[in-house]
């Protein structure tokens, strides 16, 4: 079970450290792939063939570094976020243990937390992310779909630029523009958590026969694998938020509801499959590597153990 330190009730910082090398991680890895994925979505029906004609007429007509445009604001913002993502995730696991969601690890007296007690973490870390995130996302898709080559013809000239132009418009609130996105978008991290701790323990396992892995080994394997469990149920949500959050912001502030119709009148239920390619390459890579920096650092820094 967690060790002594866990049944203080106290909130742990441990996991909002180790949160910060994880938001870095996804940055350095997947920013290239997000600046696609938010264009195909966000984009008028038929500006691109695919994400292939998107990464090309970006390149080609932008340079390569668009790729990177709007990164400012994830280098900052991803770190921040999964400060708070992973370290609520830590201390709601921690509160589950405390209060009953455990099981018995077999062939053994120990307790951990259940499957059903990661997802609920995860739900709740999720939402607890979501104040935090919805600026910053709304931001960074912002400074995504600016197409113009020249910085002097973009209307954001830079992220303290499109937060000023936003609160001018809308008020401090207007950088929460696309919350209820937000918050449905990140819910699926109840799946993302669940699948990760189920795949732990199908690698544990393994041990003690010739296909055994190092723990390491198993929290990159399963942070990866674990992320197309999460974006397969996460991309309907994922392409809610953005249409909200790519509303121009001299328009009134878009509704959840209306935003779901819209998408529907477009697309069809293949509106809200728009990006799913590029998301799905980006997200072993990038979840891979991020939790492999998150667990690892856990370890290091001698954080409350809730798996055995």
């Amino acid at each position: 079970m967690a060790s002594s330190e866990s049944d203080t009730g106290h909130v742990r910082l441990v996991g909002a450290v180790a949160g910060v090398g994880s938001g870095l991680t996804k940055v350095a890895v997947g920013h290239g792939f997000d600046t696609i994925k938010t264009r195909l979505q966000c984009s008028p029906p038929g500006t691109y063939k695919g994400a292939v004609d998107c990464l090309l007429k970006t390149v080609r007509n932008e340079s390569v570094f668009a790729l990177y445009k709007g990164a400012t604001p994830p280098a900052v913002g991803w770190a921040a976020i999964d400060s708070l993502l992973l370290g609520s995730l830590h201390n709601y696991r921690l509160f589950l243990i405390r209060h009953g969601f455990t099981e018995t690890v077999p062939d053994s007296d120990v307790k951990r937390l259940t499957l059903v007690g990661h997802g609920i973490a995860g739900l709740f870390a999720g939402w607890t992310s979501a104040l935090l995130a919805t600026p910053m996302e709304q931001i960074k898709v912002k400074l995504q779909l600016q197409l113009q080559r020249s910085a002097a013809d973009r209307q954001y000239k830079g992220p303290i630029d499109c937060v000023r132009q936003v609160v001018q418009a809308h008020g401090v609130l207007g950088l929460w523009t696309g919350f209820t996105g937000s918050l449905a978008f990140r819910s699926n991290f109840l799946w993302m958590f669940g699948s990760f701790e189920a795949l732990m323990r199908a690698f544990a396992k393994l041990d003690g026969t010739p296909y055994a892995i190092s723990t390491p080994m198993a929290n990159f394997l399963s942070g990866g694998l674990a992320a197309f469990a999460y974006w397969i149920m996460a991309i309907p949500a994922d392409n809610i938020k953005n249409r909200m959050m790519a509303t121009p912001h001299n328009l009134p502030r878009p509704s959840f509801v209306g935003t779901i119709r819209r998408i529907y009148a477009e697309g069809g239920l293949r509106g809200y499959y728009r990006g799913l390619g590029p998301t799905l390459l980006r997200a072993f890579p990038v979840n891979a590597s991020a939790l492999w920096v998150y667990e690892g650092l856990m370890r290091l820094l001698g954080a409350e153990k809730t798996r055995h």
